[in-house]
């Protein structure tokens, strides 16, 4: 499970590597931040399109030689990035991440159920969740800091690095994994008809678009409404991503009881760090640690989708993995989106409010409705 979690780390960091350079970025390539956050847009559309394309096309292919062949797509996409002159060169790199992206994120989940003993999915998913909180942790500082220092492109050209590390390692500790069947549209029908993928699609998108909303946006809202410095700035980046390694820890155990009260938890305490955040958000302290908390509620949020959807639907484990990246990335897109316009047209509080009510609603509905249908048989038979 390590080679699959060091390659969602890689991914992640470049999906997310905008986020923490937005503004060099848009000073560089002559654009707004706005238009520039878009960069994270246009990779979680593609995405969400591509995921199933990739998932439905493999047919017999052995899934190490498609991840493998994904984490170069990734490599490539980092280098096209860095060398790239205008916004439209840039999202073009950005799509083909999109499509390293999806493809994968669908495939982890079934991938780890077949790697692992049914016991130990929990652990194994949270392993893979866990890269997802790293990339957090590491990308972030790291990428303000050698965007300081080297520019923003050295940042692109460093995660082509790790993304080329990542994909040695999969070389090198992957088995090989034979399709166990083909994934046709049938497959897919079945896995949409399931009342828990449905809900839990539902809660992904409105809880994810919401944290991404307000997310992509957290460096233009510190630097303007607390006004933190560039090393005050960094660190609390940081305790961002480290905060979301123990929110990870925590939500994995949770999750093996529960998985929706770890999602609606989650959510829940998103929807505490943006109220701290816009009535508190102007002192230091309350935006550092409203950042901090922030990062230790997001980083359950993949844990707790994951391990929902290896228990709903174990048996069609590509299709609904698929489903819930698409569901993942339409969130991711639409969320900075939205953000991009209330930056814009608003302000820098109006993408954190934002953030606050999306993660209220989402969480509440995956508090009710997904708590209610936490049972064995409505779990893993029940379809509409």
């Amino acid at each position: 499970m390590f080679s699959l979690a060091f390659g969602i780390f890689g991914l992640v960091t470049a999906e997310l590597l905008p986020v923490s350079i937005l503004t060099p970025m848009a000073n560089d390539l002559g654009a707004s931040k706005g238009a520039v956050g878009q960069a994270v847009t246009t990779t979680g559309l593609v995405a969400a399109i591509s995921g199933p394309i990739v998932v439905a096309g493999m047919g017999t292919i052995d899934r190490r030689t498609i991840i493998i062949g994904l984490m170069l797509l990734m490599v490539g996409s980092c280098i096209l990035a860095a060398i790239a002159t205008s916004v439209a060169v840039l999202l073009l790199a950005r799509a083909m991440l999109g499509v390293a992206l999806g493809g994968s994120y669908g495939l982890t989940t079934a991938l780890a159920l077949r790697i692992v003993p049914s016991a130990q999915v929990p652990r194994a998913i949270s392993t893979v969740a866990m890269g997802v909180s790293l990339a957090i942790v590491l990308a972030t500082p790291l990428a303000v800091a050698i965007g300081e220092i080297l520019g923003w492109r050295a940042t692109f050209l460093a995660v082509a690095c790790v993304g080329a590390v990542a994909l040695l390692i999969q070389l090198l500790a992957l088995p090989r994994l034979p399709a166990s069947g083909g994934t046709d549209a049938a497959a897919f029908r079945k896995a949409l008809s399931r009342r828990g993928v449905q809900v839990g699609i539902v809660a992904s998108i409105i809880i994810i678009a919401g944290h991404f909303a307000g997310f992509t946006f957290i460096r233009p809202f510190l630097e303007t409404v607390p006004r933190l410095s560039f090393e005050t700035l960094s660190m609390a980046l940081f305790a961002f991503g480290i905060a979301g390694i123990a929110g990870n820890m925590a939500a994995g155990v949770v999750a093996a009881r529960s998985p929706a009260s770890a999602f609606a938890a989650s959510a829940l305490l998103i929807t505490l760090a943006a109220t701290i955040l816009i009535f508190f958000g102007r002192s230091t302290g309350g935006a550092f640690s409203a950042t901090a908390l922030w990062g230790f509620a997001f980083g359950g949020v993949p844990v707790a989708a994951s391990i929902w959807n290896a228990r709903i639907a174990s048996d069609i484990a590509e299709p609904a993995g698929a489903l819930l990246a698409s569901a993942f990335q339409i969130a991711i897109a639409s969320g900075a989106l939205i953000g991009g316009v209330l930056i814009d047209t608003v302000g820098p509080e109006a993408p954190v409010a934002f953030a606050g009510a999306a993660t209220l609603i989402g969480g509440a509905f995956m508090g009710v409705i997904g708590r209610a249908l936490e049972t064995p048989h409505t779990l893993e038979e029940d379809t509409v």
